[in-house]
């Protein structure tokens, strides 16, 4: 029977942080103080009369469990590893949530200034009409383009796109000439976040053709 001692030494903490040459001399220290602390055992059932098979069979025993041990232990570290990364990863992709999130209605006011000017009255804008037309427009691809460098992009929702739930919110249904259950036309352009949902595009479900 392994003594206090053997377990409270196979139970020894391990930095997860550790490096795998670092488990290894974790390791070998752990088997060596096993061996050690097997030793002493034995001097102390000295007076009990084993035969050197039953001994062989214990020791077999302590190594197996000590091995199972050791093997449980590297799979919590590695795993411990794994969710570490995961939270550093998600910290990065979705720091900026809140502020994307405020910005969005700053995006959704420019296009609402270009939707509206008609193409007709465009082409009798004044010069400097013209120049504030191309300042907005501009403006408008810049803060895209800068949304999209950190992960921020707008959510497919063009007509006939098949309609998915978690990234459209459908606030009507009305007949057209795309398939029935698919997207119609849109309201509000939606967005997202990775692979979060940042807010739904607001669309029309198709119910068909009328006719």
């Amino acid at each position: 029977m392994m003594n206090d001692e053997t377990k409270t030494g196979q139970n020894a903490n391990i930095d997860p942080n550790a490096s795998r040459a670092d488990l290894k001399s974790a390791a070998d220290d752990m088997l060596k103080n096993a061996r050690a602390q097997a030793a002493e055992s034995m001097e102390a059932e000295a007076d009990t009369e084993i035969s050197p098979e039953q001994e062989a069979m214990r020791l077999k025993i302590e190594a197996e469990d000590l091995r199972e041990q050791l093997l449980r232990t590297l799979a919590d570290l590695d795993n411990t590893r794994k969710r570490a990364e995961r939270q550093v990863s998600d910290a990065r992709v979705y720091a900026i949530e809140r502020f994307a999130g405020d910005l969005l209605s700053v995006s959704d006011n420019l296009a609402r200034a270009l939707a509206a000017l008609p193409d007709e009255d465009r082409a009798n804008l004044s010069d400097a009409g013209n120049n504030l037309l191309s300042g907005i427009e501009m403006t408008a691809k810049e803060l895209e383009t800068a949304l999209g460098r950190h992960g921020v992009k707008q959510i497919d929702a063009a007509p006939g796109a098949t309609f998915d739930p978690n990234q459209h919110q459908a606030v009507a249904q009305i007949p057209s000439e795309q398939p029935s259950g698919t997207i119609a036309s849109v309201f509000q352009p939606g967005w997202k976040i990775g692979d979060r949902t940042l807010r739904a595009a607001m669309v029309a479900v198709s119910a068909g053709n009328a006719n």
